[in-house]
């Protein structure tokens, strides 16, 4: 027993607890301690630093004088916190300007029509009851008139094709036409109409003998060129505010629609000239002969 207790080896001795001096200097120099062997101060390793700098040392500047920042910038740490919001908040909008008069006077100059919606009104009255007279002379035979069957008559001898249609035509403008214009309602289709009758009017008279007819002989046509200029009119200024288009567009700004308008008029004041009757109706003027 006891042979055997003096061969056994003897365990080693624990480090003193006190750190060495190796140890103390590291922690002076680096400000931590040993933490692996290749960071140990006792020279054992070197540090290996990628980018080829030299190691740590006392001579490493820390503060912000040996760094040499400027004093009057502060530092991240001194920065105060941007406040934040829970939600976005939208500026207020600008306040609008207490002077409002010119900028009143010149919308109230711009909407101001003067006698012009009156003027019109005045014009669709003239033009839509002379139409509605003579489709009415037409229709029942008031005022003097023909009649349905008179007026066929008078077609058929005036060399309409179909005295039956024409009629049915004619009578149609005339009267539809010319109440429309009176109401101001559908004024740009109601004075197309009114202006296809009268130009196909203008053609029949001014083709039953040769040279212009405006004011000589039974074929003159003062009559429907100022009706034609005016139904034109009517389409190209719209009925005015004193009409029951009044909320339409083409009541007090009539645009490229008036303008079609009228093109189609004179497109089926042709063709209805050419279907119905045919002929030349300018013999003797100009180069139309």
């Amino acid at each position: 027993m006891t042979d055997k207790t003096k061969d056994t080896p003897e365990p080693p001795r624990v480090a003193d607890s006190a750190p060495s001096t190796a140890v103390q200097s590291a922690v002076s120099s680096t400000g931590r301690g040993v933490s692996s062997p290749f960071d140990s101060p006792t020279k054992q390793f070197d540090r290996v630093d990628p980018s080829g700098r030299p190691p740590l040392g006392k001579d490493v500047p820390r503060t912000d004088d040996e760094l040499g920042l400027d004093p009057e910038v502060p530092s991240t740490a001194e920065t105060k916190a941007v406040p934040t919001y829970d939600y976005a908040s939208i500026p207020p909008a600008a306040a609008p300007p207490s002077d409002t008069g010119p900028l009143r006077r010149r919308r109230t100059a711009e909407n101001r029509r003067g006698t012009l919606d009156l003027g019109l009104l005045l014009l669709r009255l003239v033009v839509g009851g002379t139409f509605l007279y003579h489709g009415l002379q037409k229709l029942t035979g008031w005022f003097h008139g023909p009649g349905l069957d008179g007026t066929r008559e008078m077609m058929e001898s005036g060399g309409w094709d179909h005295p039956t249609l024409s009629t049915i035509l004619v009578t149609a403008g005339e009267v539809g036409g010319g109440t429309l214009l009176i109401l101001g309602l559908a004024t740009p289709l109601a004075a197309g109409a009114v202006l296809a009758v009268i130009l196909d009017a203008w053609a029949w008279k001014q083709g039953m003998a040769p040279g212009f007819q405006y004011k000589a002989g039974p074929g003159a046509v003062e009559l429907e060129s100022i009706l034609a200029g005016a139904a034109t009119a009517i389409i190209l200024t719209g009925p005015g505010r004193y009409s029951f288009d009044v909320k339409r567009g083409w009541a007090t700004r009539p645009h490229m629609g008036s303008f079609t308008v009228l093109l189609l008029a004179i497109a089926a004041a042709v063709g209805t000239y050419w279907y119905l009757h045919g002929g030349n109706p300018f013999t003797g003027i100009g180069p139309f002969d």
